[in-house]
């Protein structure tokens, strides 16, 4: 049976009674709106876990803007009806108050890998993301937890967190799940209008055909980069954050030639909607 709480203590006094049993826990954090991509991540942690843990908060630390935040997709009926049926054993729902209690003043924030991508596009939202990371480890405690490549920076960053400070967990990355048209699945999609849903297939074969050219032969990474965005261009309403190559560990821009298994990655507006998208030349 499914247990649905909001308080800490509530959590903690669970784990604990599992890990005293010796149950291997897992966890998968969300912020709702579930899809078919946190379905697999859940499921690969029920298939490896005795116990899997699926968080719920729509985190305020990790928005650039405050219309992003408020337009954000919400769905907790849904959400808690799929989380049942996929068999989870606890949901936490922390509220907001409780998360960033007043006076609340402290933030992790971390060098290098949150400087390039995402992280020069939207300052301080990696601080957001490692602070509410490290917060819901603190208390859920788990073994295992697992991230979507989607979000590929992200699973970098979290990692080297836990390496750094030394978090008693294990990270997994799961490969993208996309539509039947090649779309990687996001909560955003929802907000997409049926003309620019209709485009956004388009960002990811901007990819795949970039991947071809590099398994042709093209290494050049400024002949590659032009390539993505010129297909991009072309979306309605679109309007490019960035396109980029980069070592697939440092995520530094490579500056002359690509080599296979570098991160070709890709962020760009539809209109208001913000979407990204990645792949790995000559490996996807």
């Amino acid at each position: 049976m499914m247990s649905v709480v909001r308080h800490t203590s509530d959590v903690r006094c669970l784990v604990s009674d599992w890990k005293a049993a010796r149950r291997k826990v897992g966890f998968v954090p969300t912020m709702g709106a579930l899809h078919a991509g946190h379905a697999r991540l859940i499921t690969e942690s029920l298939a490896e876990c005795d116990r899997t843990v699926v968080s719920i908060f729509v985190n305020p630390l990790q928005f650039d803007r405050k219309d992003d935040l408020e337009s954000y997709p919400r769905s907790d009926e849904a959400d808690l009806a799929l989380l049942e049926e996929l068999g989870v054993h606890l949901v936490y729902q922390p509220r907001e108050k409780d998360m960033y209690p007043e006076g609340f003043v402290t933030r992790v924030v971390q060098e290098g890998l949150t400087e390039t991508l995402c992280g020069a596009a939207r300052p301080g939202h990696f601080d957001g993301v490692l602070t509410v990371v490290l917060k819901l480890f603190n208390v859920v405690q788990p073994d295992l937890a697992w991230f979507g490549q989607k979000d590929y920076q992200q699973v970098q960053v979290i990692r080297r967190m836990v390496k750094d400070l030394n978090c008693p967990v294990e990270v997994r990355m799961s490969p993208i799940v996309r539509e039947a048209d090649g779309l990687a699945l996001s909560s955003r999609n929802r907000l997409l209008t049926p003309e620019q849903r209709a485009a956004a297939p388009r960002i990811f074969k901007a990819l795949q055909k970039c991947d071809v050219a590099f398994r042709s032969g093209q290494r050049n990474v400024d002949a590659l980069r032009v390539q993505v965005a010129r297909e991009l261009e072309g979306l309605p309403e679109a309007r490019i954050d960035y396109v980029e190559i980069t070592d697939p560990r440092s995520l530094l821009p490579r500056r002359s030639d690509a080599a296979e298994g570098d991160l070709l990655a890709v962020a760009v507006y539809l209109g208001a909607v913000r979407l990204i998208d990645n792949l790995l030349l000559g490996r996807s």
